[in-house]
């Protein structure tokens, strides 16, 4: 049996500040592995789909994975799970740092909130259950304030994760905060926490993590890091983190600038991961256990911004602020990602909305708005979206809503409702067949598809064969959801060394055949969820922009409704779904 007597669930009732403690089957286990997979399996069967998203009647399940408090690297994270209110449809996110292996130290391994508060609480979560507190008095807080008053509470052995004032207003990409400056940040979830009047959850424990096999796995470690040692993108990320993109994507003409109008920014040298190691102190940091380190703790060392410190920015928020907003200065950005952690807000959604809403201005539809690289009048409107005042409650509701409220929908970004990342499908267009399909809406994850097509591997126009060979990307990354995995050690883990972490912590024996099946029919339980709640074949394509604006003027760098529309009807197809992305054997 997967886990022995570990497998263990905390439902916890809001309303009645109640709980209880249910056992997960080893059938469960042997179905659903852990992590996305039992996420995927617990929210297909305990959320209506058609549920609002904000409602009393939709739910928050954490979960971690079978290699979480192991000894493995890569395995410091948590994953959140619940209907969006950003996109109506499946959402999951997830977060490194060093809250989960405390998660998992409580002895469950999936813990559902489920109906309302009638006024702000925190919880304290243990091995025994659940303590509630009130919280009144730190609603308004912010993160950084909010999880150092949450880690008195739990004495100097706990972890904790908080909303900031933008999941209390429940801005619809409100994100979940811990460590200060780790994010489960797409989807929304910060405003469902903040529906259910949650301020944080606070984490204790000394339950022991069973492992199947811990000499396969102690042998499994030192292969790894023996790999680490030689990888050239360990260095690269250890050296330069994600902020390197920024150079490569500037180089193929797939960094999107001026929102989604340029593939390329002039400044783009003043946002680089060069100028930021030559310009700001930084110091690498890591997730517990992880011998990468790709964060980066950095501090602004003299200007208007002296002093400031955070982790990051990440590449994804200098491609929000400095790309589609045109921040001249990686200083700049910082100050930006500062003030999106302690509110508690998505920079991906937020830099996205901010540029379109610039956009907006220059169209006439919006009167007021900010401009362009004009930081402090990015600043305040971040501000009135996280508390929804004028403009920003606008645009607290999200894209799609905000650009039909402002009758700006012909210019709007987002697939199903969320803004990609920073890889622009025109170029890369292995990507433009990831945002068109995944669970989430618009999403660089689910398969981290710019790493083949930028790498060489295959080649970005390529059209013929592109989704089998996305399917097999998607399918591994789904496997190391299921463990909880960083999507960094993609170039280390392969299909044979997911076997044996699964056959090392659970026991569980599935060769590469096996594990294909089992994230097929993941992904298709997500897909099917997205289906009852509203999702057709039509609605897993791209903005029309895409289609009809090429990103030079010979008109070379594009992609067609054709192109897209093959490589989809081949994903469905590979998937075993029928032509109207319906997976074979699955309820209506």
């Amino acid at each position: 049996m997967a886990y022995g007597n570990h497998g263990k669930l905390l439902r916890i009732n809001l309303l009645q500040k109640s709980f209880r403690i249910e056992e997960i089957s080893a059938g469960v286990w042997q179905e659903a592995i852990g992590g996305k997979g039992l996420g995927t399996y617990l929210l297909s069967r305990e959320v209506d789909p058609a549920a609002d998203p904000l409602s009393a009647d939709n739910k928050l399940i954490f979960v971690t994975g079978p290699a979480c408090d192991t000894r493995i690297p890569a395995s410091s994270r948590y994953g959140v799970f619940s209907k969006s209110p950003l996109t109506g449809i499946y959402a999951e996110s997830y977060a490194g740092g060093h809250v989960a292996p405390l998660m998992k130290r409580t002895g469950f391994d999936a813990i559902i909130l489920e109906d309302k508060a009638i006024s702000p609480v925190f919880l304290h979560i243990n091995q025994g259950g659940v303590t509630f507190y009130e919280a009144e008095s730190i609603w308004g807080m912010e993160t950084y304030d909010a999880e150092d008053y949450l880690k008195k509470t739990g004495g100097s052995k706990c972890q904790a994760l908080v909303i900031g004032p933008a999941g209390e207003n429940l801005v619809k990409f409100a994100c979940i905060k811990n460590n200060y400056w780790r994010s489960a940040g797409r989807t929304g979830l910060g405003a469902v926490m903040g529906s259910k009047m949650v301020k944080g959850l606070v984490f204790t424990g000394e339950a022991k993590t069973p492992l199947a096999d811990p000499l396969l796995l102690k042998s499994y470690i030192g292969k790894l890091k023996d790999q680490g040692k030689t990888s050239s993108a360990v260095k690269a990320y250890f050296n330069y983190g994600t902020p390197m993109m920024v150079s490569i994507l500037n180089e193929v003409n797939s960094f999107p600038t001026r929102y989604w109008y340029q593939g390329s920014a002039e400044h783009k040298d003043s946002i680089s991961a060069e100028y930021m190691k030559d310009n700001l102190h930084v110091k690498p940091k890591a997730c517990r256990g992880c011998f990468i380190a790709c964060g980066k703790k950095t501090t602004v060392p003299q200007g208007r911004y002296k002093g400031l410190t955070i982790e990051g920015p990440e590449y994804e928020t200098i491609y929000s602020f400095g790309g589609l907003c045109c921040v001249k200065k990686l200083e700049e950005i910082v100050f930006l990602n500062d003030l999106c952690d302690r509110l508690g807000i998505d920079t991906i959604s937020t830099g996205n909305l901010v540029a379109f809403s610039i956009e907006g201005r220059l169209r006439g539809k919006i009167k007021n708005g900010p401009r362009y690289s004009d930081v402090v009048s990015m600043a305040s409107l971040i501000k009135d979206i996280s508390f929804r005042k004028g403009l920003g409650d606008i645009l607290a509701e999200g894209i799609r809503t905000a650009a039909q409220n402002l009758d700006l929908s012909d210019i709007a970004i987002h697939v199903k409702g969320m803004e990609p990342a920073g890889y622009d499908p025109r170029i890369l267009k292995g990507m433009g067949l990831g945002y068109a399909t995944s669970d989430r809406g618009a999403c660089h994850l689910r398969a981290t598809f710019y790493k083949p097509e930028l790498s060489g591997i295959i080649s970005p126009e390529q059209i013929e064969g592109k989704a089998a060979l996305f399917i097999d990307y998607e399918d591994r990354m789904t496997l190391f959801d299921c463990l909880i995995f960083c999507r960094f050690y993609r170039d280390l883990v392969d299909w044979g060394d997911l076997s044996t972490i699964i056959a090392a912590t659970t026991g569980m024996q599935f060769d590469k055949d096996k594990l294909q099946k089992k994230a097929n029919a993941i992904v298709g339980y997500a897909r099917s969820f997205n289906l009852k709640a509203g999702i057709t074949a039509k609605d897993d394509t791209l903005p029309p922009r895409f289609f009809q604006e090429p990103l030079n003027k010979e008109g070379r760098q594009s992609i067609t409704r054709a192109e897209l529309e093959y490589m989809v009807k081949d994903y469905y197809k590979l998937r075993g779904w029928d032509e109207e992305g319906k997976p074979a054997g699955k309820e209506d």
